[in-house]
């Protein structure tokens, strides 16, 4: 189902709890979401969606992967970017890090462990922003 965006910045601005097995309607939720705004779009959290869970999804470019609860084990090379996002207007400055390496469970509850560089990388790291809550 197509979500509204959320934009309001009191509800963006609160940590997200994990997610459980139960909430894989989620995924399916924000890889329509993402699908429908995908010319303005490269990923989501969860919450611009109006759920408080620990999923994300990334645009790959030939498909997109959902994250449910991903935490970063590794990472290196920082660097100073510009962003802009579908919740927010206009563009902010990050650190990000060329280099990451990402523990998840996928849709259908496998844990994975994937290595990502460059823009996949910092868009990935931009939706775990929003997971803690973090408005930048």
């Amino acid at each position: 189902m197509i979500r509204p965006i959320v934009r309001d910045v009191f509800f963006l601005g609160q940590k997200s709890d994990p997610a459980v097995q139960g909430d894989t309607a989620v995924g399916r939720d924000l890889r329509d979401t993402l699908a429908a705004h995908r010319q303005a779009c490269v990923g989501m959290a969860a919450n611009m969606i109006g759920v408080k869970k620990r999923i994300i999804i990334v645009d790959l470019g030939l498909g997109s992967v959902v994250m449910v609860n991903p935490v970063v084990l590794s990472k290196d090379s920082p660097y100073e970017a510009e962003e802009g996002c579908l919740s927010l207007d206009g563009t902010r400055k990050a650190t990000r890090y060329r280099n990451i390496e990402v523990e998840y469970r996928d849709e259908g509850w496998k844990k994975r462990r994937q290595r990502y560089s460059g823009w996949i990388a910092q868009i990935i790291q931009h939706e775990l922003d929003h997971l803690d809550g973090i408005i930048i």
